[in-house]
């Protein structure tokens, strides 16, 4: 069988692209700690991501999806980075390290205690640079106490 392909004389159309898992994680956490709404179009639907809307949550910061003209949308509600409340319960990062990488700055520089577990892999995984960071922010930074539980 063959098959003849003629040139095109234009394309016309829209493309949706799968939304990006590593822009996505970034996305979310800045839109938190904005002050105002944020719309995220196209947003990845990967279980990573949704961990790390679901720990923004837990945090204080409401979010919810959207359809317009036919596209997902995300809207975040930022409280300013100055307004995450303590959770009531250890942040949950499920399988993603992205998740509790990111989201470990931001605490660092919130004035209450966060624990951050996640499942088995995860709490397997090395994490003395982030540690190591996370307490030397906090020395130059005069917080009182930065702890850990992976």
């Amino acid at each position: 069988m063959t098959e003849q392909v003629s040139p095109a004389s234009g394309l016309h159309g829209v493309v949706t692209v799968p939304g990006d898992e590593s822009i996505s994680h970034r996305y979310a956490m800045l839109a938190s700690i904005a002050q105002g709404d944020s719309r995220i179009y196209n947003y990845s639907s990967g279980a990573d991501c949704h961990s790390t809307l679901s720990c923004m949550r837990a945090l204080g910061i409401r979010h919810e999806f959207g359809d317009e003209d036919g596209h997902k949308v995300l809207t975040i509600h930022g409280k300013g980075k100055n307004h995450l409340q303590p959770a009531v319960a250890p942040l949950d990062a499920g399988n993603s390290g992205s998740t509790i990488r990111m989201l470990s700055g931001i605490l660092a520089g919130q004035p209450f205690t966060s624990q951050i577990a996640g499942d088995e892999s995860l709490v397997k995984r090395p994490c003395d640079a982030l540690c190591f960071r996370s307490l030397r922010w906090a020395r130059t930074s005069k917080r009182q106490t930065v702890s850990f539980r992976l």
